[in-house]
């Protein structure tokens, strides 16, 4: 999981950062909200931790570009130090999907996190198991199964796949598929990722008639469509 943290101070970056690498995700901070909107349209993020006021665009000024900017919009949750009630609701009714007053315990933010998380990707992440149409996938053998027949896959190359399957239809960058398979910069061997597309895509048959596909989205990154019944 990839979660953006926006706040104009580096100090409640690092605490929530801190937080964050504790749950065992990764997190990327902005100190304002040009440079996180910027972010938001060439990567990938599954939560986004939004500061209501920072310099260039607020919080709030975020919560309503995202609406229409950002095609798989990441839950938010919005964390101020603004407390009146009028100032919640209107966060909530923007947009935000949770609302945290500064200061707030660490325990309760990492669960308030966790929360969100778990609510926005569903109970099948988390399953031993998983069908999507005629792919089994299991997680502790980390196998996969098509039509009947066991795949042999490398560690990596099922760590991938199962991301694909859990994020289908969602475009993934190449820096936030870099991070969650390799745990590296995305800059840094993007052949291996390329190479390790290509083989599942090969082995696993991902084309239109079996439900799935593979589709390179040029100089962002990639998307497991969905076909007929193969959601």
């Amino acid at each position: 999981m990839r979660i953006a943290i926006a706040d104009d101070d580096p100090e409640i970056i690092e605490i929530l950062g801190k937080i964050v690498e504790g749950q065992g995700y990764i997190y990327a901070g902005y100190p304002d909200g040009t440079s996180l909107s910027s972010a938001l349209l060439r990567d990938t993020f599954d939560l986004v931790i939004l500061d209501w006021n920072m310099p260039g665009k607020n919080g709030m000024q975020i919560l309503d570009w995202m609406k229409d900017a950002v095609e798989d919009r990441p839950p938010v949750i919005m964390m101020t130090s603004r407390t009146a009630k009028q100032d919640i609701s209107d966060a909530l009714n923007a947009g935000a999907d949770d609302y945290i007053t500064k200061p707030e315990d660490k325990n309760v933010i990492a669960a308030r996190i966790n929360a969100l998380l778990r609510r926005n990707n569903g109970a099948s992440a988390m399953d031993t198991t998983a069908e999507y149409g005629d792919y089994l996938l299991d997680r502790i053998e980390q196998t996969v199964t098509h039509g009947g027949r066991e795949v042999s896959l490398t560690a990596k190359e099922f760590e991938l796949t199962d991301l694909m399957f859990r994020n289908r239809d969602r475009t993934l960058s190449r820096r936030y598929i870099m991070e969650t398979v390799w745990r590296t910069n995305a800059h840094l061997a993007t052949r291996t990722l390329d190479m390790h597309v290509s083989r599942i895509r090969s082995k696993l048959a991902l084309k239109p008639e079996n439900g799935f596909r593979i589709f390179t989205v040029f100089g962002y990154g990639y998307r497991l469509e969905t076909f007929g019944n193969g959601g």
